[in-house]
């Protein structure tokens, strides 16, 4: 696909959603407080961001109720305790996981809940399962995304089954996750294009959500956009799972759409975002997500070798190339 708009243009195809309490929960077991919450909601409405991610719709029959913050869950209540009515241009979003969610119970009918979109997040082999995820939350109202999780670990022609099955499924979007941040902006730009040939022939969108493992989520989000990508995933200061995602500050600061606005995204981070950190959540770009991303592995041991405090790097990196 030819080059989609340029860096002096507007796109007004390209939206951004903030999934900072999503993606940035998997670092404090979303123990995040209401005063967090109800700033980062405020924020992201000033600032124009157009969908809000607040987390999980976790089954509480896998989960312990008790070990995690309200934000694993996303109840009805609690979200609407933060939102009331929702208000705002701007949109409510939650991620369901396939197998580790009660979707048929937990996912109310969109007239009874203030949700606007429901992302299901899936593996390959669980396709099936995604595929009757998706079809419930599109009968009750919803907009849905597919989202295929470690596709750089995943065999060409199983991907490309996996998304014939989303193509042919009500799905309004589809999802590249580059979730060991191991893929370059040269092989971002030919998934992006073999994503939005497919997505175009079925009437459906794209888009992003990228890891920070080796310094490229930013490119790789920006590399996708000028692919005809254009829903694009960003959280606070990057913060998210392991090597963190692109960060908010540096998308709003490359998109040209005066809708958006730099400030409110600022104020927030250094309001609660720095406190957060200085608190003591961890995140962001070290050494040994370089090392994961690099072998395209799971972050999984770079997190717990990061917790150990070890700094032997060159051991770690030996092991991880005897797995």
């Amino acid at each position: 696909m030819a080059q989609k708009g340029d860096l002096m243009t507007v796109r007004p195809d390209i939206r951004v959603l903030d999934a900072t309490i999503r993606d940035g929960g998997l670092v404090n077991n979303f123990m995040f407080t209401d005063e967090f919450i109800n700033a980062l909601y405020r924020a992201n409405v000033k600032a124009g961001i157009d969908y809000m991610e607040f987390g999980y719709k976790a089954s509480k029959e896998l989960f312990d109720v008790n070990k995690f913050g309200k934000w694993k869950f996303c109840d009805e209540q609690d979200i609407r305790a933060i939102v009331g009515d929702n208000n705002s241009d701007m949109k409510i979003s939650v991620m369901a996981d396939v197998g580790r969610c009660d979707y048929k119970k937990d996912i109310l009918p969109k007239e009874e809940s203030v949700i606007d979109m429901v992302r299901v997040a899936t593996y390959v082999h669980q396709m099936p399962a995604a595929i009757e995820m998706i079809e419930d939350a599109k009968a009750k109202g919803y907009e849905v995304t597919c989202n295929i999780m470690a596709i750089s670990n995943t065999q060409e022609s199983d991907l490309d089954q996996a998304l014939n099955m989303v193509a042919d499924s009500p799905a309004d979007g589809i999802y590249i996750v580059d979730s060991y941040g191991a893929l370059y902006p040269e092989q971002i730009r030919r998934t992006a294009d073999k994503y939005t040939t497919l997505a175009e022939a079925n009437n459906k969108y794209v888009g992003m959500h990228a890891h920070n493992n080796q310094q490229l989520a930013f490119a790789n989000t920006i590399e996708a956009l000028s692919q005809g990508v254009s829903l694009l995933d960003a959280t606070m200061m990057g913060m998210g799972r392991g090597a963190v995602n692109c960060a908010m500050e540096l998308l709003l600061s490359f998109l040209k759409n005066p809708k958006y606005n730099l400030f409110p995204v600022l104020k927030f981070i250094e309001e609660h975002m720095l406190p957060l950190q200085k608190s003591g959540a961890v995140w962001g770009y070290d050494i040994p997500y370089l090392l994961t991303g690099r072998l395209n592995q799971h972050p999984s041991a770079a997190i717990d070798y990061i917790k150990s405090g070890e700094t032997n790097y060159s051991e770690f990196y030996t092991d991880l190339l005897d797995k």
